[in-house]
């Protein structure tokens, strides 16, 4: 199937700054406020009230049907989580935010795994390594190299901790809309795959599991989790690909950490 790869000039990167922004300033907001206590329904609602504050649209409110502004995802939920009051957050838990913000037409779109207080020696190595994941596959992210070299680079990390890397759901890429052409896996060969080039904005976004790679999808037709109810996690940031090297634009001043060349 051919692709429909959009690429974006300087001036409309520049643009995706914003939504970018603002997307990452909701979801640290949002990760402040997750505490034992604290349901995601009021989670969500935190999210939709900053989004709106500074005049974005809650991108995922009504996409496909969801119907939260953010995926908030608990332990062995990987991702798309329905935010709920009945979902109260506990000392232990861990909790995946995926949220996205359009703004002037342009979409951000970042998550998060959050611990919930105090986790075990061994959630904290797993979202340790997402992390570490996430960053190698923005790294990768260069002119020249390959799809399948951002997908070796966080598949290496996970699998050489026997994490499983979730294959079902991948990253992608973004602009006017917030899903676009190429899907992004998290798993590949170097050097295969389409060249990346100059100009192409994706969403780079490791969901990694504590044990198998496997997923089941909930009765609601959103949520999924592991298949063995083993923790997961998820980090992801927005990344153009420029002549000086990849750009994340889900971040805030203050709150930045270049990307390595050597991840």
């Amino acid at each position: 199937m051919r692709l429909n790869i959009i690429k974006k000039s300087p001036a409309e990167i520049e643009a995706m700054k914003e939504a970018g922004r603002l997307s990452a300033y909701v979801l640290r907001k949002v990760g402040e406020a997750a505490k034992p206590g604290v349901s995601t329904l009021e989670l969500d609602e935190l999210a939709e009230t900053l989004i709106r504050a500074e005049g974005g649209i809650p991108v995922f409110k009504g996409y496909g049907g969801f119907p939260g502004s953010i995926c908030a995802s608990v332990n062995d939920q990987i991702v798309h989580g329905i935010p709920s009051s009945k979902a109260v957050l506990r000392e232990g838990d861990i909790l995946s935010i995926d949220t996205g913000a359009t703004v002037d037409g342009w979409v951000g779109d970042n998550a998060w795994t959050y611990p919930i207080g105090k986790v075990s020696s061994d959630v904290a190595m797993l979202l340790e390594t997402t992390e570490k994941c996430m960053w190698a596959g923005l790294s990768a992210a260069r002119a020249g190299n390959h799809l399948g070299d951002i997908g070796h680079a966080v598949q290496s990390i996970a699998e050489a901790q026997g994490y499983g890397v979730v294959r079902d759901y991948v990253g992608h890429g973004i602009g006017r809309h917030m899903h676009e052409d190429p899907n992004v896996p998290n798993y590949g060969r170097p050097h295969s795959g389409i060249e990346l080039e100059v100009g192409m904005v994706l969403a780079i976004e490791p969901m990694i599991n504590m044990g198998t790679r496997k997923t089941r999808v909930g009765r609601d037709g959103w949520l999924v989790t592991t298949r063995d109810h083993k923790p997961s996690a998820h980090f992801e940031k927005t990344v153009a690909i420029t002549e000086d090297g990849p750009l994340v634009l889900t971040t805030e001043p203050g709150f930045t950490r270049p990307v390595s060349k050597t991840c």
